[in-house]
């Protein structure tokens, strides 16, 4: 299943509404959308959607005169204080918006001291996690978490991690070849979300999009059910869109 190239990567988005947010908290009493896109240098086609996106996540507010002002959300995650509380409550909202509008569980991951890491799930009843029948830190060759997670990583960083995990045949499909595996890796694109095809677990589709922030190495990921492939396509697109404002909550 071959998934069409996106415009522009969430790290791009993110680079772009951090430059918007900036002006805005430059203009202290407002700002409106012809300076901002006089100051920043972006399109109108780029602009416009970036505003829509930071108005519903709370980043920005506009006001009666049609200026944007710093929104609450922002103040709250910029502040010193409770900053971690904020980011938590923000998360959780934005991977439960999600969870709902993709109709799948979601998930974000990290990559931390050579080891991978699910640290936030939105799951309900009609959107259940999958199985982690084994576990993730040493499947990284079969699911989609495990390989986004290492195609964020340099040829080196890949090569240590499989030494330390042995790539075991979990399904038919589970590519237990390393080269294999790592010329795959190399060849995927940066703006394709990497999928999961019952590779992990039989019954179960999976698509991970990188949302890397600074050093830190994350992914933000969703299952579906084997009866739901069909809706891979269309998810994994709702996904690599929805990776923006989760990156975005983690950068500022």
């Amino acid at each position: 299943m071959a998934l069409k190239h996106q415009a522009t990567t969430p790290h791009d988005s993110v680079q772009s509404a951090l430059r918007v947010l900036e002006m805005v908290a430059r203009h202290g009493s407002g700002v409106t959308t012809v300076e901002l896109a006089r100051e920043t240098r972006l399109p109108a086609t780029r602009l416009a959607p970036l505003l829509r996106m930071l108005r519903r996540e709370g980043y920005v507010e506009q006001t009666a005169d049609g200026v944007y002002v710093t929104g609450q959300c922002l103040s709250r995650l910029a502040s010193a204080d409770h900053r971690d509380e904020a980011l938590r409550e923000k998360l959780r909202h934005t991977l439960d918006g999600l969870r709902d509008s993709i109709g799948a569980a979601v998930y974000i991951s990290r990559y931390v001291d050579g080891e991978i890491r699910v640290t936030d799930i939105a799951a309900g009843p009609r959107t259940p996690a999958v199985n982690e029948w084994v576990d993730f830190r040493s499947s990284a060759h079969a699911s989609a978490i495990g390989k986004s997670l290492l195609t964020q990583l340099d040829v080196n960083g890949r090569r240590d991690h499989l030494s330390r995990h042995k790539m075991a045949r979990l399904t038919s499909r589970t590519i237990t070849n390393e080269r294999v595996l790592l010329n795959r890796l190399a060849a995927q694109p940066a703006t394709v979300p990497v999928l999961d095809l019952q590779e992990y677990a039989v019954g179960t589709v999976c698509a991970a999009v990188p949302i890397t922030a600074g050093s830190s190495v994350g992914c933000l990921a969703l299952s579906l059910p084997v009866e739901h492939a069909h809706r891979l396509r269309e998810a994994a697109d709702t996904l690599n869109r929805g990776a923006a404002p989760v990156l975005l909550s983690l950068a500022i």
